[in-house]
């Protein structure tokens, strides 16, 4: 038995709470943990594939696996210094009151029945089921029990969702004219209370003339935006400016682009990869497979290539936008061709990339917002020496059913590398696909 007298929790974890995260047993602090027999049996469903899910769950086999003993099942064994115990809870029969509310017998109501028995067993204690599941939290609160969403890796500052660039009127004539004459500025120049973040960007009004500028955290600095072209696509407004200000920036290694669709996320990502091609070895373009209405790719028709296409179609949408700024008769038009038949140019599944060492790569992640914190942490730590990755996504469209606002991978990079000097975010707002789509994407 857990401890009764314990003033600590007791944290009860759903499976999808360990294919998120595995090593999530560690990360209450020195509250016990009941891990349900029923969890363990849909982790084994789990083991077998390529998905990040199915290495969650075979990790997690493998962690438990080294602190195995019979204190999992009596009593429960410690996890640690510091650490609560851990215990593995057999099936429980179900309430009176559970089996009125919920007469199917699935692993999610096998789950409430442990952490019903828990809430009576230890009525001193807090008992607490966390799920990602919004609609078995709400069955367990229908019930009285305590359930919340796994929270370690959500994001802190909710300001990073909604960020826009800093406009500063009635700036300082002089500052805006050093700009056009010298480039840049020294920070100390502005004499109020001004702390950047590095690499944040702005625009500065002054009463006869504006300028946009981002500060360089490295040189202490603020450097003036020129309005840049890149392989044939022009930007339409400051914020796209500022991105392929971004983009094509040697020193910036890691790149945020948010915002709603048809704001150019993508297009300017890619142009901004042709156009500096010369510097890198392979330009990778990749997004998650999301399977539609719940169903495996295998329910598509096809071999893996005729399967995966429909997926990858967006990409290949935004191609054809640069390539069909050119004659096909250009020498533009034909690198494009060029880089694509030697496999410079590759447009290809995320799964596909997972494993690889990523050396002197131009690397775009489309649809990041549908990756977990951990998937964000896999695919950047796959980069090698020269490697430049953009993440590109909008925070309003997550299709994964246990990802929010909060806990998407590109939210978290977002807040966690906020403020370092190889790290840029730009949050687009403005719609520039259509005016039609602009429309739809404002009002529906």
């Amino acid at each position: 038995m857990l401890n009764a007298n314990s003033k600590s929790k007791i944290f009860i974890l759903d499976t999808n709470v360990i294919l998120h995260d595995h090593t999530c047993i560690y990360q209450f602090q020195d509250n016990d943990i009941l891990l349900p027999i029923t969890v363990l049996e849909e982790l084994d469903k789990f083991k077998r594939g390529n998905d990040l899910i199915n290495f969650q769950a075979r990790e997690f086999t493998r962690l438990l696996d080294e602190i195995v003993g019979d204190e999992l099942f009596n009593g429960g064994k410690t996890l640690g210094k510091g650490k609560g115990k851990l215990r593995i809870e057999t099936g429980k029969p179900f309430s009176d009151e559970l089996k009125a509310s919920f007469r199917e017998d699935i692993p999610d109501h096998r789950i409430l029945a442990i952490a019903d028995y828990a809430s009576k067993t230890y009525p001193d204690r807090k008992t607490i089921l966390v799920s990602k599941d919004i609609n078995l939290r709400m069955k367990a609160k229908s019930l009285g029990i305590q359930s919340e969403d796994y929270k370690t890796d959500q994001v802190t500052d909710e300001n990073v969702l909604d960020k826009t660039i800093t406009t500063l009127e009635n700036f300082d004539d002089r500052l805006i004219d050093l700009l056009y004459e010298q480039g840049s500025f020294a920070i100390e120049e502005i004499k109020s209370e001004f702390k950047p973040e590095a690499n944040e960007c702005f625009i500065f009004k002054g009463n006869n003339s504006s300028v946009l500028a981002r500060y360089d955290a490295k040189a202490d600095r603020i450097f003036r935006v020129e309005k840049k072209t890149a392989y044939g696509i022009k930007p339409r407004n400051a914020e796209q400016t500022f991105s392929l200000n971004v983009l094509m920036d040697p020193e910036i290694k890691l790149i945020a682009l948010t915002g709603k669709a048809g704001t150019g996320k993508t297009l300017l990502a890619l142009a901004a990869a042709i156009e500096m091609h010369k510097s890198f070895d392979q330009i990778l373009l990749a997004r998650p497979i999301v399977a539609l209405s719940n169903r495996d790719l295998g329910f598509l028709p096809g071999d893996a290539s005729e399967k995966i296409n429909p997926y990858m179609q967006p990409l290949f949408d935004n191609l054809g936008v640069i390539k069909h700024v050119f004659n096909p008769r250009s020498q533009e038009y034909q690198k494009i061709e060029e880089l694509q038949k030697e496999e410079r140019l590759v447009i290809t599944p995320l799964a596909y990339i997972r494993g690889r060492s990523l050396s002197n790569s131009y690397f775009i992640i489309d649809e990041a917002q549908n990756l977990t914190p951990h998937e964000i942490k896999t695919i950047i730590t796959r980069a090698g020496e020269g490697t430049k990755m953009i993440f590109t996504g909008d925070l309003q469209q997550i299709d994964s059913p246990y990802l929010d606002m909060k806990s998407n991978g590109l939210a978290y990079m977002t807040d966690r590398l906020k403020n370092q000097d190889i790290f840029a975010h730009i949050n687009l707002l403005k719609g520039e696909r259509s005016y039609l789509a602009e429309l739809a994407s404002n009002l529906l």
